[in-house]
């Protein structure tokens, strides 16, 4: 499982020009649910993002998690940042879990972040989305589930 956490001060999420998520202060969460993820992915992904320490403090450095920073999340499923691109100029996507399955880790990942505390917002799941973001930094963390980076 993939993600691209950006920390911003606004983000929104449309389908066919119209609005189904947005939020002030808080991270726009891109993820990626690869063939073989389990719920083991999804609920060490969720717990990550919401411990991440990446809002600044009093001294304006970095050290305050999302919930402490009183803001929200919203998560936007992303099978093409499990695109390969390395060998060809279209990428491939075989490594992207199948859409069921894709979808109840999403579900499942969001479900958690809910849990501990922090209101996570969706886009909707195999459709065309317009995602807006201000990006506030900027700052832009990507994670792996298997760690490979």
């Amino acid at each position: 499982m993939r993600s691209v956490i950006q920390r911003v001060s606004g983000a929104s999420v449309a389908v066919d020009k119209e609005t189904l998520s947005s939020i002030d202060k808080g991270l726009l969460v891109l993820l990626g649910v690869e063939e073989g993820d389990t719920d083991k992915d999804a609920l060490y992904m969720a717990d990550k993002i919401c411990k991440l320490r990446i809002f600044e403090d009093e001294d304006g450095k970095m050290n305050i998690n999302i919930k402490d920073a009183g803001g929200e999340i919203i998560v936007v499923s992303q099978f093409t940042l499990l695109g390969d691109a390395r060998g060809q100029n279209r990428p491939s996507f075989i490594r992207a879990a199948k859409p069921q399955e894709a979808d109840e880790l999403y579900l499942k990942l969001v479900e958690r972040i809910n849990q501990n505390g922090i209101k996570a917002k969706t886009g909707k799941f195999q459709t065309h989305m317009m995602v807006s973001l201000v990006n506030d930094g900027p700052v832009t963390i990507l994670l792996d589930s298997n760690k490979t980076f």
